[in-house]
């Protein structure tokens, strides 16, 4: 079964970052360790783009093929991934959004941690997720 990501954009430290990501139809992580996290994500695995203080802007299926560049001025310090099926949200679906919409099926305990490269939540909140999506921001 295909897992299910929400990357951060990076756009705190780098608006570029967010913005190349955008264009480019991709996810990206950069320097150790976190750029290494973009190496786990498999063919098909499902990838929401998170941009802080705003929430999801995108998302797009994994092609599971990592590639490397480099990132100011440092050699292969970015490693990204395309995203398959990519759609830029015309409504950003905020944080605040993403958990009450996973809170449906899953309860009112659950929580996400949003300050972080990288985050795993399981594959039937990812399905609502991206559900919700399809009918309220695209």
């Amino acid at each position: 079964m295909p897992k299910v990501y929400f990357i951060n954009t990076n756009k705190a430290h780098n608006p570029k970052s967010e913005r190349e990501m955008v264009q480019n139809h991709k996810c990206a992580a950069y320097y150790t360790p976190w750029k290494y996290y973009i190496d786990t994500i498999e063919a098909n695995d499902l990838v929401f783009l998170y941009s802080s203080d705003v929430g999801v802007i995108g998302r797009g299926i994994a092609t599971g093929i990592v590639e490397l560049k480099d990132y100011e001025d440092n050699e292969n310090e970015e490693h990204y991934m395309h995203l398959n099926r990519f759609e830029l949200l015309e409504k950003p679906l905020k944080a605040a959004e993403v958990t009450s919409v996973i809170r449906n099926t899953a309860g009112d305990d659950f929580k996400i941690q949003w300050n972080q490269t990288m985050i795993l939540i399981p594959h039937q909140f990812g399905i609502r997720v991206w559900q919700h999506i399809t009918k309220h921001c695209l």
